[in-house]
C-alpha cells in the first residue's frame, strides 16, 4: 500500500481558508513534558482561560500526543489522569513508560535509556554539516534501529500510542502534527486531510528512536524538523507556545532551529507571541521518560497555568 503524501507545510483543511486569529503550539518533552503540557492547559482553564479553542494547534512529539488528547477529551479530565501514579514496575521491567504513561516519546528511543539517546543525538549534531545533513543522519540511524527492533516493533508502538488517545479520529479543529520522512529526510505535516490515521500521525511524530512505518513510508520525530515548529503558526495574530524543554537546542545558532529563531520569525511576520516554559527544568532532559514524575510535572504545569491565566487573558483575547 502506498501512503498518501502528507502536506509539506500547513494547508487549509478541505480547501477552506482557515481563521488565523489564535494558534497554540505544543512542544516536545517526553513523558513529563506531556504531563506538564496537560497541566498548563488545565491550569489556564481553571483560571478562566480556555486555549483549547485555538484556530490552530501545532503538536510535536509529546506535544502531538497532547494535541490529540486535548482534541478528544477535556483538559481537566486529562490533567486528573496525569495525576494518577503509574503502577509499580516489577523486576525486569523496561525503563520506559507503558501505555498508561501518556508520554510523547517513543520507548524504542532507549536501548540504553534517555542518556544514550541524547548522546547519540549530540554526536549526530556534531558530525552534521547543516540541518538537511542532520536529518539525513537521523533518518539513517532511525531506519537502522527499526531494522534491529524487529518487524513487530511498529505495531507495538502503534498500540501504545492508541491507548493514550481518548478518541481514534482527528479532532474537528485544525491540528497540524509534525514528522520527518526517514528516507527522503523531508519534513512532513499531518492533518486530518492527509489520509493518515490520527494514531499513526502521533506515533510518527513521537518516533524518537526507531523509525515508524506508515504504509510504505518511514518517519522520525517531528522535532527534527525545527524544534517546537512554532513557525507553522505563521500568519496567526496571537501565538501561544508551550515549550516543555524551554526552547533549548544543541544545534548551531546559525541553523536557526531553536525556539528563539522561530519566535523572531513569527514576530517579524506580525504575530504577537507568548512563550511558557517550565519553572523546574529538572523534570525534563534525562528524566523526561520517567513515568513516576508525571504527577509532579502535571502539578507544576497546573500551578503555572493557574498563575498565568490572568496575565495571558488580554493577550489571548
Amino acid at each position: 500500500m502506498t501512503t498518501p503524501a502528507p502536506a509539506a507545510g500547513p494547508a487549509p483543511d478541505e480547501g477552506a481558508p482557515p481563521h488565523r486569529e489564535r494558534a497554540l503550539v505544543l512542544g516536545g518533552g517526553g513523558s513529563t513534558g506531556n504531563a506538564w503540557l496537560l497541566g498548563v492547559v488545565a491550569g489556564l482553564l481553571a483560571g478562566g482561560l480556555d486555549v483549547t479553542g485555538a484556530d490552530l494547534v501545532v503538536g510535536t512529539s509529546a506535544g502531538a500526543t497532547a494535541a490529540a488528547q486535548l482534541g478528544g477529551a477535556g483538559a481537566a479530565e486529562l490533567y486528573a489522569a496525569a495525576l494518577v501514579p503509574p503502577p509499580p514496575r516489577g523486576p525486569g521491567a523496561g525503563s520506559g513508560p507503558g501505555p498508561s504513561a501518556g508520554s510523547g516519546a517513543d520507548p524504542g528511543a532507549r536501548p540504553g535509556g534517555v542518556a544514550e539517546h541524547l548522546e547519540r543525538l549530540r554526536a549526530r549534531i556534531a558530525a552534521a554539516a547543516d540541518p538537511a545533513d542532520l536529518r539525513r543522519r537521523t533518518g539513517a540511524d532511525a531506519l537502522e534501529r527499526a531494522a534491529a527492533a524487529g518487524p513487530d516493533a511498529g505495531a507495538r508502538w502503534r498500540s501504545t500510542v492508541a491507548a493514550r488517545l481518548p478518541r481514534p479520529g482527528w479532532p474537528a479543529s485544525r491540528v497540524l502534527l509534525t514528522a520527518v520522512d526517514a528516507r527522503t529526510c523531508e519534513p512532513v505535516i499531518f492533518d486530518r486531510s492527509s489520509g493518515v490515521d490520527l494514531v499513526d500521525a502521533v506515533a510518527a511524530s513521537c518516533a524518537g528512536g526507531p523509525a515508524y512505518p506508515v504504509g510504505d513510508r518511514w518517519f522520525v520525530d517531528g522535532a527534527h524538523r525545527r524544534g517546537e515548529n512554532a513557525d507553522l503558526a505563521a500568519g496567526h495574530a496571537r501565538v501561544l507556545v508551550l515549550a516543555p524543554l524551554g526552547g533549548a537546542s544543541w544545534t548551531p545558532p546559525a541553523w536557526r532551529l531553536d525556539l528563539a529563531a522561530q519566535v523572531a520569525d513569527l514576530r517579524a511576520g506580525g504575530s504577537r507571541v507568548e512563550v511558557v516554559v517550565p519553572e523546574d527544568a529538572g523534570l525534563f532532559g534525562e528524566r523526561a521518560m520517567d513515568p513516576a514524575l508525571r504527577p509532579v510535572a502535571a502539578r507544576a504545569g497546573h500551578d503555572q497555568g493557574l498563575a498565568l491565566a490572568g496575565p495571558l487573558a488580554a493577550f489571548w483575547g
